[in-house]
């Protein structure tokens, strides 16, 4: 993906019918992705105070891999093959030579909120593990936990084919907005009744749902882990292992307290003069060539606050859960930083330094509960360069990160590291007649054709039966007459009222063709309503029928085969 001054765009868009998948760049490419990437890393010699991103990438693997296995571990098993691969990325880890690195088996990654998304999302943790297993690797899928909730609720449908309805079914009970690492579950009985309340939502349409098995898990979950989040993945991950995915999970939250991530933020907020200048030029640039003219979207800048310039980070408190932003400011030799709410963290660093005492200092104050964690943009950026091989990214991910290369290419002269772009379709199996825009729009034309052209649909053996036929056809004819009538010959104002005079004259004749496509114009957008409910993309994967829902995911990542 050759970057500068220019976006390379990809047009991506959902796959529109049942059943189908977005798989961008194929499958088939993806051995030349990871040589290509794997490169990339190892030529990688710009500086992060006194480590190069090589060098950094190095250890940064390894204690990611090595805390992945252990936090999958705590509830699934991690089956001989899976662990013998690992086996062999650790014994490349563990050489001298960086080069060796560029044949170690490949780390791939996938990511997304430990929340209950729909199929097209699950669908990359499907192609992530067949992806690994085919090239040797290892497929690790990020719990995105630095993210916000706050209303723990699922979308899921109920009423009948005829009449559908769709209500926010409460996963717990609604507490204040904080990120998924720091919320636990609320009310007990709230959460283990979702599975039935759910089941019974559905049943009408879908009679055998697989949260009406699969919920139980979840609550067996909750018995060990009380984060909601986590119980949710992990209940989640068990079941992709029972169904054959060979995959290892982790919490942002764990790669965020890493040696290597501390050291990573030293050197961000070391030189951000630079890094805002860069971000928030790309920013720009992304905008202009995008169309966009809100300075919210896709992010907002980082921001400049007296003397504290803004960092691509969130800051709180493990005893005060609420996101705020990360500043920073030289004072002497010094960089300070502030959520600007009260708390200070001075650090001994300054743009040329070494950021080993400041990465010390960094790993202390998350042992102590101060939790410094990734924003958007700065999550998968630290991913693709310093932990993966390859990132699979939803089409959100993909937008996103069309500005993430920016960054990349511009701040660290580094050639992006390639990505994926995966996405599925699967709408719930409820047989129903289809109902589509293009149905509206024709009886909306029809409704005009009625107006502005009735004599083209007049039924005039009726006419003839009622003895009018004389008088329809002097309408028709004065109306051919103002036609054909040219100006300057004819005044345009009296033409106009003339023509209008004669389809109000005509408007008689066509007054049951008009009832009928009055009728069918309400059935049409009621249908639509219906459509919008039955055939949606978004529900929770737990709505489908297992089975179902196995067979085609496996089939789209083709690891059935």
């Amino acid at each position: 993906m050759l970057m500068g001054s220019e976006v390379d765009h990809r047009r991506l868009r959902a796959p529109r019918n049942d059943g189908e998948s977005l798989i961008e760049p194929p499958l088939t490419a993806v051995g030349e992705l990871l040589a290509t990437n794997a490169q990339r890393r190892a030529a990688g010699d710009y500086d992060l105070q006194g480590r190069s991103i090589a060098q950094l990438a190095g250890p940064a693997r390894r204690q990611f891999v090595a805390a992945a296995l252990r936090y999958t571990r705590q509830y699934r098993d991690v089956g001989d093959a899976l662990l013998g691969r690992l086996e062999a990325l650790a014994a490349t880890m563990r050489g001298a030579n960086l080069e060796a690195t560029l044949d170690a088996p490949p780390i791939l990654l996938a990511g997304h909120q430990p929340q209950l998304f729909h199929p097209g999302v699950w669908f990359k943790n499907f192609a992530l593990s067949r992806l690994a297993v085919e090239h040797a690797g290892v497929g690790v899928n990020l719990l995105i936990d630095n993210d916000a909730v706050d209303n723990a609720a699922v979308r899921v449908p109920g009423g009948s084919i005829e009449q559908p309805v769709v209500q926010y079914m409460p996963l717990d009970a609604r507490t204040h907005e904080m990120p998924y690492e720091e919320r636990r579950i609320a009310d007990r009985d709230t959460f283990t009744s979702f599975g039935r309340r759910a089941t019974e939502s559905i049943r009408p349409l879908v009679p055998h749902p697989l949260v009406e098995t699969w919920w139980a898990s979840a609550v067996r979950r909750a018995e060990e882990n009380e984060n909601l989040g986590q119980c949710l993945a992990q209940a989640r991950h068990q079941l992709e292992g029972q169904w054959g995915l060979e995959t290892l999970e982790l919490p942002h939250s764990a790669v965020c307290e890493s040696d290597a991530f501390c050291w990573f933020v030293a050197h961000l907020v070391a030189q951000l003069p630079r890094f805002s200048e860069t971000y928030n030029s790309a920013l720009a640039d992304y905008r202009r060539q995008n169309g966009i003219r809100s300075k919210a979207h896709p992010v907002p800048n980082l921001g400049v606050h007296d003397d504290w310039l803004e960092a691509p980070f969130w800051v709180w408190k493990t005893d005060s859960p609420r996101r705020r932003r990360l500043f920073a400011r030289r004072a002497g030799d010094r960089i300070v930083l502030s959520d600007l709410n009260g708390w200070e963290l001075p650090l001994d660093l300054s743009p040329e330094s070494d950021g080993a005492a400041a990465a010390e200092v960094l790993a202390a104050q998350a042992q102590q509960g101060v939790k410094i964690r990734t924003r958007a943009i700065a999550t998968t950026m630290y991913a693709r360069v310093m932990l993966g091989d390859l990132f699979l990214h939803g089409i959100g991910g993909a937008k996103y990160d069309e500005l993430t290369d920016m960054l990349i290419d511009r701040f660290f002269g580094l050639q992006p590291p390639e990505f994926m772009v995966l996405s599925a379709t699967c709408r719930l199996p409820v047989q129903h007649e289809p109902t589509t825009p293009e149905d509206l729009r024709h009886v909306r034309w029809m409704l005009r054709e009625l107006t502005f052209h009735p004599e083209k649909h007049i039924d005039r053996q009726t006419v003839r039966r009622g003895g009018e036929l004389g008088e329809l056809e002097r309408h028709v004819q004065a109306k051919r007459r103002w036609i054909e009538s040219q100006p300057p010959e004819t005044d345009g104002r009296a033409r106009h009222e003339g023509i209008t005079s004669a389809n109000r004259a005509l408007q008689t004749y066509v007054e049951t063709q008009r009832e009928r496509l009055l009728d069918k114009r309400d059935r049409v957008t009621a249908g639509l309503q219906t459509e919008a409910v039955l055939s949606s993309r978004e529900y929770a994967f737990c709505l489908f029928p297992e089975e179902r829902l196995r067979r085609l995911l496996l089939e789209l990542s083709g690891a059935s085969s």
